[in-house]
């Protein structure tokens, strides 16, 4: 059985950094298009990043473009999200996605299988 668990989220002043890290288990990401994806409170869950199976491709949404940065390490079957110079609008729950086939990325969230429980991120101004 396919799970996936965030984590890193917290608490950061604007202008910080946070790492989050997605744990993958009952799966090999090695061949996975994987994301990540965001909910504010009172709003829809919003694409922010994406990587391709291989790594090769990455995709961003444009509010993060410079600041974040998607990796994967398929030999520790992790996904991870490093934030830098946050903004308190980027205060949400953090979620990682991974899809079974294709290559990616992927930035819609019925493009995705599994999902994982959330982790939250708050910035404060």
């Amino acid at each position: 059985q396919a799970k996936l668990v965030e984590s890193g989220g917290g608490l950061v002043q604007a202008g910080g950094s946070l790492r989050l890290s997605c744990l993958a288990s009952g799966i090999t990401i090695r061949t996975y298009p994987m994301g990540w994806f965001r909910q504010a409170p009172g709003k829809e869950r919003d694409f922010v990043a994406a990587i391709s199976w291989s790594g090769g491709s990455t995709y961003y949404t444009e509010s993060v473009k410079g600041r974040f940065t998607i990796s994967r390490d398929d030999a520790k079957n992790t996904l991870d999200l490093q934030m830098n110079n946050m903004e308190p609008e980027d205060t949400a729950v953090y979620y990682c996605a991974a899809r079974r086939y294709g290559s990616g990325p992927y930035s819609h969230i019925t493009d995705y299988d599994y999902w994982g429980q959330g982790t939250q991120v708050t910035v404060s101004s």
